[in-house]
């Protein structure tokens, strides 16, 4: 997309009909008939006819997480710049916000549902291990304005005697390898632990996929309800973990149980043991020893030494997450400052974050 606007062409299909704001750019990866469909499936279609149509406004959401850094106005005069000549309405900043929460959190969120999702095409290298398709999943924390109206549920963090910082948003994101496209999010008070909103992303996850995850995702529980899902795992294991092996394998890795639940229930897992060695740019030499846990059991079909690499493909969670707070935020504080607008401007950071991976794809 070009700097000028997210709008800067006109369908022709439209024959005048359509207020300004669903046009262009933008509606090449969010089809105006799609946003239609998800208004109506969500009940935010507006009651009367108004300046400021539901249509037009989930538009405008997206807007303002594609330009951060610019203020309502700003941002309304990019999403129409292409449209010069035209009679366009000019709305004042409380109108713009009365209508923003008008429309309410759903259609954004249900906006996401759907265009979130798997995009390489079978074999596509970096999103594919010997057939299984590479998903991530990994946290990552989102400064919240300091307002009482999101205190309450997103607290401040504590130390000894007083808060601190800013109050913080936890984000868990389940991405495509190798294209960084998001499949499904949670997020929530950073109160609630990465697992609590991992649990949440398992219905995306199927029998095609293999799942990778840092330590911390290593729960019993978790990778027990991972493996109810049909798909594969490999994962790095927390250093507090020590599994006792019961069968070494060939190729160096051993199988061995984990239990969950009060009276333990054990799950078979194969693990792997890594030295790895990172040279930095000074010159200076660090190793590591890395155990990693996977549902993958036969060493004839997955060496140890090949399910070493497509672990680092873990990283590609890390890479979404860049283009999130670095890229779009580019550091700064999310803007709402409702619950409601809290949770419409996560959706359109994703979906936008897809929109930007999807035009980079094609």
């Amino acid at each position: 997309m070009q700097e000028k606007s997210v709008i800067t062409r006109t369908v022709e299909a439209a024959g005048g009909v359509y207020a300004p704001g669903h046009l262009g750019e933008l509606t090449q990866i969010v089809d105006f008939a799609l946003v239609d469909t998800v208004i109506e499936e969500t009940g935010s279609r507006e009651k009367r006819l108004r300046l400021l149509p539901s249509r037009v406004m989930v538009y405008f959401v997206l807007a303002l997480a594609l330009f951060e850094n610019c203020s309502y106005r700003g941002v309304w005069g990019k999403l129409t710049a292409g449209l010069e000549g035209l009679p366009l309405v000019r709305p004042a900043i409380s109108s713009l916000s009365r209508a923003r929460r008008r429309i309410g959190a759903a259609p954004l969120r249900r906006l996401f549902e759907i265009l979130a999702g798997p995009v390489a095409h079978p074999g596509q290298a970096g999103s594919f291990y010997r057939g299984l398709r590479t998903v991530a999943v990994d946290g990552t924390l989102l400064h919240v304005p300091d307002e009482k109206a999101l205190t309450w549920r997103y607290p401040k963090r504590v130390g000894e005697s007083v808060e601190f910082g800013y109050p913080l948003l936890r984000l868990v994101v389940l991405v495509e390898c190798g294209t960084r496209a998001v499949l499904a999010a949670a997020f929530g008070p950073e109160s609630d632990g990465e697992l609590t909103y991992a649990e949440r992303l398992l219905s995306a996850l199927d029998r095609t996929m293999l799942l990778l995850a840092d330590a911390g995702f290593d729960g019993a529980e978790f990778v027990r309800d991972v493996q109810a899902t049909g798909a594969q795992f490999l994962m790095r294991s927390s250093a507090r973990r020590t599994p006792t092996p019961f069968r070494h394998l060939d190729d160096g890795s051993y199988l061995a149980r984990i239990g969950y639940g009060v009276l333990p229930v054990l799950l078979t897992v194969r693990v792997i043991e890594a030295s790895v060695t990172v040279t930095l740019a000074d010159g200076a030499v660090r190793t590591e020893q890395w155990r990693l846990l996977t549902s993958l059991l036969d060493p004839a079909a997955h060496p140890a030494a090949g399910l070493v690499d497509p672990y680092h493909e873990r990283w590609q969670s890390e890479t979404t997450y860049f283009s999130i707070k670095a890229t779009m935020l580019d550091g700064r504080v999310l803007r709402s400052r409702s619950l409601t607008g809290l949770d419409q401007e996560v959706y359109a950071l994703l979906t936008t974050c897809g929109c930007r991976q999807s035009c980079h794809l094609r």
